[in-house]
């Protein structure tokens, strides 16, 4: 006989596992919450856009999204030098989470769309929709931006951008590698730096030679730091009989047979997991000529401005990310008596954190409208845009790491688990610094600017003129600025491009921030009535009125 069954056992309680004093998960939320991001869109002519930027706000924030994210970085890429035959391929195989997030951001026109948009403020719609979608992740961020930054370097060599940009410009993602013309939409990387150099780029050893046929070179060499390898087409620097030149490497070529293009390996990188990067060989590699031999620097640099705007547009967008998870965080969270968010330290901890974030925000939503009224020919506003870019680049991208760690740890413990997310955000915060060019070689730039083109010191004081006698703390800086022009040297330029971002920044809040968040800004940032550490705003600062604006029920 069959032994008899034991009876079943009641299902015993486990008083030691209750769950209590936890958040409960922050998504689904809405990612276009953010009071500074709506009035900068509108401001700088894209209230057209903000339908679809409150709509891809909720997607952002969406469940789906959210864990894409997660599993993008969770499952690196991983590189295929062979195929089973011993056939070179130099691939690399992305989680479907990757290609997910590639798709939206390329379907909702945050790659190069904006260069095929006859409207104004499309560059502004394509900043806003970044500092919303990315709140997902970063690391697919790289190929869109490199493939938006393209078009005003390809547009100087037009037999190119003829055949090239419609499809760089499209909304269609394919991830195949195929003959660029047999596809509906294309992605471009770039791939300058080297290992002798980094951002010294003219000591690149890359060569070029000229073939038989007009236009076409053949290279040779070895780039230190190429992300985003499965993109379609590369600009690339190399040194051709004239001078170190840009040119145009397609992964596959016109005959369907692949490019030499030989990928060494993948970067172990700090943050940015989700995205390759990449040393390519270059061995006999096809290439076209863009822009003038001797000239590389020139052409490419147009480029260079882009992705420096989205990388202050990612990192106050990391900001943005990280405020919203520590404010729902203390909402729900209570320790010695009173909800987080209801303790005076904590309040001041989160309303120094919105101050930078809404200054952050609102920064590059001017940076946005300057870029896009110059490329409709506005001469004042390509000048502000010049100098404006490097001096942002510069500071939001170096207030990043501090501002992510203060927001970690308002969660405590809890912030410092992989699973909460804001490790990988952590990671993530130094590289907007250091790629297109670390903070000393952007603090040079600006140097440069104002010695080489003097248009764009009196387009910053212009600008710094709207505001001119609505804060006497702001006033002071100006005129203390105008002094650190005037005496600044190479040594000091950290200190300078520091002085300009502080004092442009506030400008903005004075001019179009409520008076309780200029007034505190003004206060701190240029009067001195602060700490070392976030969290050391003086007693005079409205925190409710800043917190009510920056994170308001609900959010």
């Amino acid at each position: 006989m069959a032994p008899t069954p034991a009876p079943t056992q009641p299902r015993q309680h486990y008083a030691t596992h209750d769950v209590t004093n936890q958040p409960p998960a922050l998504t689904p939320y809405d990612a276009s919450e953010d009071t500074a991001l709506l009035e900068g869109l509108r401001r700088e002519g894209a209230e057209w856009a903000e339908e679809g930027v409150r709509r891809l706000g909720l997607r952002a924030g969406s469940e789906e999204a959210q864990e894409w994210a997660e599993l993008a970085n969770v499952h690196e890429p991983v590189l295929r030098t062979h195929d089973r035959y011993g056939n070179r391929v130099d691939e690399v195989d992305f989680h479907p989470s990757w290609h997910h997030l590639m798709r939206a951001a390329v379907a909702e026109g945050l790659a190069a769309t904006p260069w095929a948009e006859d409207r104004p403020g499309a560059h502004v719609a394509r900043t806003a929709g970044g500092l919303v979608w990315g709140h997902t992740e970063a690391g697919h961020g790289c190929p869109t931006s490199m493939t938006y930054a393209a078009v005003p370097a390809l547009r100087t060599q037009p037999e190119l951008a003829k055949i090239y940009e419609p499809l760089l410009t499209s909304r269609e993602y394919e991830p195949a590698l195929r003959v660029p013309t047999e596809k509906r939409g294309l992605l471009a990387g770039m791939g300058m730096t080297e290992k002798q150099g980094g951002s010294d780029v003219r000591t690149n050893t890359t060569t070029a030679w000229p073939t038989a046929e007009p236009g076409m070179y053949a290279l040779r060499g070895h780039k230190w730091f190429t992300s985003a390898p499965m993109c379609d087409v590369f600009l690339v620097l190399a040194q051709a009989p004239e001078g170190l030149s840009c040119f145009l490497v397609p992964r596959i070529l016109p005959d369907g047979s692949r490019n030499s293009f030989r990928i060494q390996r993948l970067k172990d990188k700090l943050g940015n997991r989700s995205n390759a990067s990449s040393e390519p060989e270059f061995d006999g590699t096809v290439a076209w000529l863009v822009g003038p031999e001797g000239r590389g620097v020139k052409t490419i640099i147009e480029m260079v401005n882009c992705t420096r705007l989205d990388c202050v547009m990612m990192s106050a967008t990391l900001m943005r990310k990280t405020l919203v998870e520590a404010g729902h965080h203390v909402r729900h969270r209570s320790a010695f008596g009173a909800r987080l968010v209801d303790q005076p330290l904590m309040r001041n901890v989160l309303a120094d954190l919105a101050l930078e974030s809404e200054a952050a925000t609102t920064l590059t939503l001017r940076l946005a409208g300057a870029a896009d009224r110059a490329v409709r020919g506005d001469a004042g506003e390509a000048a502000f845009r010049r100098i404006a870019t490097a001096v942002g680049k510069y500071w939001v991208t170096k207030r990043g790491p501090a501002f992510t760690a203060e927001a970690l740890e308002c969660l405590g413990g809890n912030g410092y688990v992989e699973e909460s997310g804001m490790p990988r955000h952590y990671r993530e915060a130094p590289l907007l610094s250091i790629w297109e060019g670390s903070g000393n070689v952007n603090a040079l730039d600006v140097l440069r600017a104002l010695r080489r083109e003097p248009g764009t010191a009196q387009a910053l004081f212009d600008e710094l003129a709207l505001a001119q006698g609505a804060d006497a703390r702001l006033d002071a800086a100006v005129v203390r600025l105008e002094g650190q022009l005037a005496n600044g040297s190479e040594s000091d330029a950290r200190r300078l491009v520091e002085s300009m971002a502080l004092t442009l920044q506030a400008s903005l809040l004075v001019r179009h921030a409520p008076s309780a968040v200029a007034d505190a800004f003004c206060a701190t940032r240029l009067g001195g009535d602060w700490g070392h550490a976030f969290g050391t705003l003086p007693d005079a600062v409205d925190l409710d009125t800043v917190l009510n604006r920056a994170l308001p029920e609900g959010s």
